[in-house]
């Protein structure tokens, strides 16, 4: 039997959570008079009036969480997050329908980035800020950082971290959760204010600096200005953002590693060479494309080149310059990269680097296994040998993926959609990239979607956030048996 109260209260929590967090927009929607202090006030009392009754009717009894109630508390709490953190938009009239801000909202805290805002700069700046904090939240996930604070709850917290956590990894910090929830967390708001304070003395004002410290450490993209990251066309701060974004995409164990000058361990990490090494290659490549291409210069290919395959590979999805117009072939390779995803254990979207790895390293080893059949071939990572289990999770994983993919583009078709829009916006929702190809291309917008296409799409971000598994074995019946 599943025990509904650690549930219902932590949806509570969650729910007060978000409202104390959009009460942070206040001080710039005063400093800029934007008229939108009223919409966050009376949003964040909204949100914590919903999540008080229900801690308090939920303060007594068993709070213990076993992994049916982890998974159900994930799925639930994201789109509990997501229902209270749009009512920011609606409040303030920026967008009128629940649909639109569902959608805002959901790519927002699932870090994809595509958005149905028509003129970014016109939206009142505390909206914005809420809006880059949406996606400063689901970057790392809010529910970790639950986890970190849990025993205040009287709740332990691994089967949460488990289910929430981005990627096949289970590298842990710290022994204890709670700790390991607690330096990640610290990871991450260091590296955010960090980028925020280099970007400031980088030129930026610190509202925009701020913005895109939350939106580029979170992978997410979203952007105070409408043309992205093309409208600060400056080498240095692009360059700052580029390598924010790798780092963003990296594991944070090897990030902490790092940060613990332990190089060696940092470079032993295969699925973190095999990040480095491709983005270094495909670098090389595209920027002599572009070069051919577009005849500009050698440094503006070579930033824009690096630029892009980065905000690609980590799901950030900023654009500086309209990739698809360079060539046919060029836009199919950044239509592959959206499939790649970075490291598993980073705040990006998408595959995950490693699953590619040990998926095409098995593959390889499987032709050594038809010449010596009675050989042992074992398929290691890290020197470690991956089990069968975990080689038999990454294959169903790539085929749900592929299938998920395939019927989205189907659905999207029958929906209206022509062949090209289909599939990007497929891609781009599925893989939490916020970019796509077709009419969902880097300059394009959402908000001309029909409203069915836009709840599909909302569907398949949660699912690839959530990478697959966790919102889909709460339709399996074996989830809900009580044996």
């Amino acid at each position: 039997m599943i025990n509904y109260k650690p549930v219902i209260r932590v949806l509570g929590f969650l729910s007060i959570i978000i409202g104390l967090l959009m009460l942070t927009g206040l001080p710039f929607s005063i400093l800029y008079e934007s008229g939108d202090a009223i919409s966050l006030v009376a949003s964040a009392f909204a949100a914590i009036l919903t999540g008080l009754p229900l801690l308090l009717l939920t303060r007594k009894g068993d709070k213990g969480i076993r992994k049916r109630e982890g998974y159900l508390i994930v799925a639930l709490g994201w789109l509990t997050m997501v229902t209270i953190s749009m009512l920011p938009y609606l409040f303030s009239g920026v967008l009128s329908s629940v649909t639109d801000a569902f959608f805002e909202t959901m790519s927002g805290m699932t870090t994809t980035g595509a958005s149905v805002l028509t003129d970014i700069e016109a939206t009142p700046k505390g909206i914005l800020y809420w809006r880059s904090l949406t996606q400063w939240i689901g970057g790392m996930g809010i529910i970790v950082l639950t986890v970190a604070i849990f025993p205040l709850l009287g709740i332990g917290g691994i089967e949460l971290f488990v289910a929430e956590a981005p990627g096949p990894t289970s590298d842990k910090l710290h022994p204890r959760i709670q700790e390991t929830a607690k330096r990640l967390w610290l990871i991450y708001v260091a590296l955010t204010a960090l980028l925020t304070f280099i970007l400031y003395f980088s030129g930026m004002t610190f509202y925009d600096a701020i913005n895109h410290a939350f939106t580029t450490m979170a992978t997410g993209g979203f952007s105070t200005k409408n043309a992205s990251m093309a409208y600060f066309d400056v080498p240095h701060i692009q360059y700052i953002i580029t390598l924010f974004m790798f780092i963003a995409g990296t594991n944070y164990t090897v990030i902490y590693l790092g940060l613990n000058g332990k190089f060696k361990r940092v470079w032993e990490s295969d699925e973190f060479r095999f990040y480095v090494i491709l983005v270094v290659l495909l670098t090389i490549l595209i920027t002599i494309s572009v070069m051919n291409h577009s005849g500009n210069g050698l440094e503006k290919s070579f930033r824009d080149s690096i630029f892009q395959i980065v905000s690609l590979i980590t799901t950030t999805g900023f654009v500086s310059t309209d990739y698809t117009q360079w060539s046919p072939g060029l836009t199919m390779i950044f239509f592959i990269l959206m499939f790649l995803g970075a490291c598993a254990g980073s705040t990006s979207g998408g595959i995950k680097l490693v699953r590619h790895y040990v998926f095409f390293k098995n593959s390889i080893l499987e032709f050594k296994r038809i010449v010596h059949p009675r050989a042992i071939v074992p398929v290691k990572l890290n020197g470690s040998v991956v089990s069968g289990r975990i080689r038999t999770h990454i294959i169903i994983f790539l085929l749900l993926y592929l299938f998920f993919f395939v019927l989205g583009s189907i659905v999207l078709s029958i929906l209206g959609l022509d062949f090209l829009t289909a599939i990007g916006a497929t891609a781009t929702s599925l893989g939490n990239v916020g970019p796509g190809i077709g009419d969902v291309g880097p300059v394009d917008n959402f908000a001309w979607l029909p409203a069915n296409v836009k709840w599909v799409l909302s569907f398949l971000m949660l699912l690839g956030r959530l990478e697959l598994f966790t919102i889909l074995v709460l339709f399996s019946p074996y989830f809900w048996k009580s044996n």
